[in-house]
């Protein structure tokens, strides 16, 4: 399967890859299929209008894959309309996902590996958004250095339901300036147009790249690379991540008057629109960047706002609930921890750690009400708090003091009882051990009980 003849183009690469008037045959090659077949596994997901799992994907193509690749080359394949899925937004309202089959993500998967290496080097130092070894983490950083350097105000910057708005013609204007392959040019034409599926019923696109395939990320990219390529020019200090950008200026005069004349250029050049209610000119601690925020020291800190904090503990509710009826430590180690530690490893920059402190002090006494709604009756209370080493007379009192369970959860003889060396014991992750690691600093005692 996947075996294709190479060219004697494709075996003496000394021509820039932007020249190549073959990159569909690079594409089909086995060792770029298999490459792209290996991160679509990775990556899982659910299936498209066509209900095929990811799991059925080789099956298929060991069947259909000379028919398909056939297609390809010949310019004759045609994507499949994307399922629509709805996701809530943290501050509210709807993000609006495309989900392809799976045997449309594998192709966009190609698509990108062939594509990247012709933009990427074209790309801004200061985006930081899905691209190789760039992240978020790069970019709040970056924030940070502009802000020591003085400047202390921010433009923030929000385009306007950008993923469902973006211009086809100047998207597709772009890619072909590079790409010399009329074929590849052809099928991304044909993804973007591809459709949506809501309901049985499919919606045409005329407009927009539909987030939730590989290759809407790098198209986000190149079109957004029009402003990163102005704001450069202009001298600006900025950082962008897909369509977040922070331009950071030394007052807010200037802050005024950059905001409006990118709000202009954004409007006029990439056919976007800048949302007037999400943007603003403020102090950086008055915003959030990335999930982050900072302090108002002169030389600033990396802290986590509480809205964030509020989403956290939101998200992590819902993993609570399966905890109801579980052994306590299979809960932990199976359910709760792969999820805070994806948190963790993301919010490892933060300089001021109370909320991460704060943070595994409720996480804890969320686990705790979970041990005392399984105990359920009062007797059988005493005796847990027994064995966990209170006195009967404390025990008794407390099994039996007829409060709720969220009060009891928070209280001494459940804190006593249950330290935070308890569930260290049952392999429970400290978000505020893990940055103290991270962070290389001694905290003292702040560890919490």
């Amino acid at each position: 399967m996947w075996e294709v003849r190479m060219s004697s183009h494709s075996l003496g690469k000394e021509n820039s890859i932007a020249e190549d008037v073959q990159l569909i045959e690079r594409l089909v090659e086995r060792k770029s299929m298999r490459k792209a077949y290996s991160q679509v596994m990775r990556n899982k997901g659910a299936a498209g209008i066509d209900n095929m799992p990811v799991e059925a994907l080789m099956p298929y193509l060991k069947e259909k894959w000379a028919e398909i690749r056939e297609q390809l080359v010949t310019g004759e394949y045609m994507p499949k309309p994307v399922r629509k899925v709805e996701i809530p937004k943290p501050d509210g309202g709807m993000r609006q996902l495309g989900i392809p089959t799976v045997l449309d993500r594998l192709i966009q998967q190609a698509i990108y590996q062939i594509l990247s290496p012709i933009f990427e080097p074209t790309f801004s130092e200061s985006s930081y958004g899905f691209r190789p070894g760039r992240n978020a983490h790069g970019a709040i950083l970056k924030a940070k250095q502009y802000q020591a350097e003085g400047r202390k105000w921010v433009v923030d910057m929000d385009v306007a339901k950008f993923f469902d708005e973006v211009n086809h013609d100047k998207l597709m204007s772009k890619i072909a300036k590079k790409v010399k392959d009329r074929r590849v040019v052809l099928l991304i034409r044909r993804y973007l147009q591809a459709g949506v599926m809501s309901r049985g019923v499919v919606k045409a696109s005329n407009k927009g790249t539909p987030q939730g395939g590989p290759l809407s990320p790098l198209l986000s990219n190149i079109v957004l690379d029009d402003l990163d390529k102005e704001l450069e020019r202009r001298g600006h200090a900025f950082c962008r991540y897909a369509d977040d950008c922070n331009v950071y200026v030394k007052s807010k005069r200037a802050g005024l008057r950059v905001l409006e004349s990118i709000r202009n250029f954004v409007e006029k050049n990439l056919k976007l629109k800048i949302n007037r209610m999400k943007s603003a000119v403020a102090r950086p601690p008055q915003r959030k960047f990335l999930g982050y925020s900072f302090t108002w020291h002169k030389q600033p800190r990396i802290r986590v706002p509480k809205e964030t904090v509020k989403r956290l503990r939101i998200h992590l509710k819902g993993i609570f609930r399966r905890g109801k009826g579980r052994n306590l430590q299979k809960f932990i180690t199976e359910d709760l921890n792969p999820i805070y530690r994806g948190w963790i490893n993301y919010f490892r920059l933060a300089e001021v750690k109370t909320f991460a402190e704060d943070t595994d002090k409720w996480i804890r006494r969320r686990l705790r009400l979970i041990l005392w709604k399984q105990w359920k009756r009062p007797w059988t209370r005493r005796k847990r708090m027994i064995q966990a080493g209170l006195s009967e007379e404390r025990a008794v009192t407390s099994a039996f003091n007829r409060r709720g369970s969220w009060w009891n959860s928070g209280a001494s003889h459940m804190n006593d009882a249950f330290r935070k060396r308890f569930f260290d014991q049952l392999g429970l992750v400290s978000m505020l051990n893990e940055l103290y690691k991270f962070r290389h600093v001694n905290f003292g005692n702040r560890l919490g009980t």
